[in-house]
């Protein structure tokens, strides 16, 4: 890992830390394993699913082209720092987890992200299959306006109530 690349992270994320060292190395370890399919000029055939929403994921927007605006960055929140990678062109896919113990050994937060940017990204992540199917490639809805707030909405995120069409936060407030 260069220099210059964990800049780029830093400039991205805001500052410096561990977590931040976390998906640097995960996107370190998925180019290694699934070539270097990583950025703009692959733009959408790479996903990312990722099980936390914790400083890493700057990461992999960053440095793996993988984005919530274009739908190929997934949050599936489990509190886990897992990373699943999946290459649509050649079906190739990896799920990156962070072990247990991988950071216990070092004191400082410091020690910590030099270890994760240093070392050898097989001292801290275990390799298994992902446990999710990939995605569907980003679909773009038509939007329709809620029926009560009055605000367009997407229209997967509709549902017919009392004869309204209207969105998740109206129907939510119907709830309480």
């Amino acid at each position: 890992m260069t220099q210059d690349i964990w800049q780029r992270a830093v400039a991205f994320h805001g500052h410096e830390c561990p977590g931040l060292a976390i998906g640097v190395a995960a996107i370190e370890a998925a180019k290694e394993i699934l070539g270097d399919i990583f950025g703009a000029e692959h733009d959408e055939t790479v996903v990312c699913i990722s099980e936390n929403d914790a400083c890493g994921v700057d990461a992999i927007q960053c440095l793996g082209g993988c984005t919530l605006g274009k739908g190929n960055l997934i949050l599936i929140p489990r509190g886990k720092m897992a990373f699943s990678f999946f290459h649509r062109e050649s079906g190739r896919s990896l799920r990156l987890v962070l072990k247990s113990d991988a950071l216990a050994a070092y004191d400082t937060r410091q020690e910590k992200q030099t270890a994760l940017l240093m070392e050898d990204w097989r001292h801290f992540f275990t390799i298994t299959p992902p446990r999710h199917e990939l995605p569907k490639k980003a679909e773009i809805y038509p939007s329709k306006r809620c029926e009560r707030c009055l605000e367009a909405t997407a229209t997967p995120w509709l549902s017919l109530h009392r004869g309204q069409w209207i969105c998740r936060d109206c129907e939510h407030e119907d709830r309480d």
